[in-house]
């Protein structure tokens, strides 16, 4: 017979067990239309003057949610120029939290240059409406994606496309114009991988297909003023089609901060809409070949894991010093308006992902540059690697060093905030958190 205190030690094994054992890798999505009414001031483009009037593509907030045990994570996608403030950010993930249990939101803005103004642009402007109910929306959106999770099965893959070019290696950039005249020219350093994500259903049928990928989504320039996503809205669209409408396609922008497209600013005599359809075409027949080489599968010992952080980096500038270039670049108003949001500190949000030991993402507030997504995937300790920029925030461009020596626009102009080396900090620090997450740094010495 057992003793009394070998059935407890039983109990208290299978009890451990019990706990120990995966729980299944789940995923749901859902969407939300976020295009505000014409009428409302756009983003990205100084040259630019006028309000909206009108809409060629409507601008959406796509989610996914993934969960495994007590773990959910909710990405977003965003059809916008720049994340919403801490604010917007703030109501967002205290409703996902409170209607979805939802433990990370991943807010990742396309970087589309036709899209509205964010309050958090004018540090005091009140909240438009357009911009409530978008937060609603979404959150709307988060909950439908969190009540229909059902097991999924996920794998990743590679592959090169060539729709962009360094814009600070070129001679394009004299007086800020980053039209790319020579066509289709190849400069350096530029990262052409397309990473893609793949999630089905556990019968195979894909239920989200995430394209990350590096390049200012820009090929609208400053005489559109209609709303539009640019050409991630024709990569989507390719990449559904392509699967007969069954998943939704996600555009994750990578490190952008110094690649346009090649067909950048375009102006409307020369067919826009054209260009930005061949360049999101380009990018999704690249990502529906890479998707269909995927071999989802479900791990036995399914996991999701994540570290969520603030890092406080120091302001590049003489505030004083800064404030002026300011005023002698963009007059009193908006320098009035808009440089009380950079104080001497500023707090970055960043987040480090990992699924299945596998899959890692390393998600940044700002525009950083291509160099630094290529050092990440460089060094990323698991097979596939996603870096995702313009999240959960924004600090303005993150140079590499050497591009803040160099300077020029994004290296050392007025949108960049942040002291030199911040981006390598942030892609050290990703790195480290997937080793920690591995299981491969302790916290005790050995």
């Amino acid at each position: 017979m057992f003793s009394v205190s070998r059935i407890s030690v039983l109990i208290v094994a299978l009890s451990l067990a019990s706990q120990l054992q995966a729980s299944p890798l789940k995923g749901g999505v859902a969407r939300a239309d976020i295009t505000p009414p014409v009428g409302v001031e756009m983003w990205g483009f100084a040259a630019r003057k006028s309000v909206s009037v009108g809409t060629i593509d409507p601008l959406y907030a796509r989610v996914l949610v993934l969960e495994s045990g007590a773990k959910r994570v909710a990405i977003v996608t965003l059809d916008l120029g720049r994340c919403f403030g801490p604010e917007s950010l703030d109501r967002l993930r205290r409703d996902a939290r409170e209607t979805s249990n939802v433990s990370l939101v991943l807010a990742a803005a396309s970087h589309t240059h036709s899209g509205p103004v964010i309050s958090d642009h004018y540090p005091n402007k009140t909240p438009p409406e357009w911009e409530s109910r978008a937060l609603t929306k979404i959150a709307q959106a988060i909950h439908e994606a969190s009540s229909h999770l059902v097991e999924v099965r996920v794998g990743a893959g590679y592959g090169v496309t060539y729709i962009g070019y360094n814009r600070l290696e070129t001679k394009q950039t004299e007086g800020f114009d980053f039209r790319n005249r020579t066509d289709r020219m190849i400069s350096s350093p530029v990262d052409p991988t397309v990473a893609v994500l793949r999630v089905d259903t556990m019968d195979g049928k894909p239920l989200a297909i995430l394209v990350n990928y590096a390049c200012h989504a820009v090929v609208f320039g400053a005489e559109n003023l209609n709303y539009s996503a640019d050409f991630p809205a024709a990569m989507s669209k390719t990449v559904e089609t392509a699967f007969d409408g069954a998943p939704m396609a996600f555009f994750l922008q990578g490190g952008a901060g110094d690649i346009d497209p090649y067909y950048a600013n375009t102006p409307t005599q020369e067919e826009p809409d054209r260009w930005r359809n061949w360049t999101g075409q380009q990018l999704g027949e690249e990502a529906v070949r890479v998707a269909k080489t995927i071999q989802t599968k479900a791990e036995p010992d399914a996991s999701l894991d994540f570290v969520d952080e603030t890092i406080d980096f120091r302001m590049r500038w003489n505030p004083d010093k800064f404030y002026d270039a300011y005023l002698r670049t963009w007059g009193p108003q908006h320098a009035d308006q808009y440089f009380p949001k950079v104080g001497s500190t500023v707090p970055t949000p960043v987040s480090t992902i990992l699924i299945n030991k596998q899959i890692a993402f390393a998600v940044l507030p700002g525009e950083a540059f291509v160099e630094l997504q290529m050092d990440w995937r460089n060094r990323c300790p698991v097979p596939y690697s996603f870096f995702v920029g313009y999240t959960n925030g924004y600090v303005g461009y993150l140079p590499t060093i050497r591009a803040a020596v160099k300077g020029g626009y994004g290296g050392a102009t007025g949108g960049t905030w942040v002291e030199v080396g911040a981006g390598e900090r942030m892609v050290n620090n990703a790195i480290i958190q997937v080793y920690r997450m591995l299981g491969r740094l302790s916290d005790e010495p050995q």
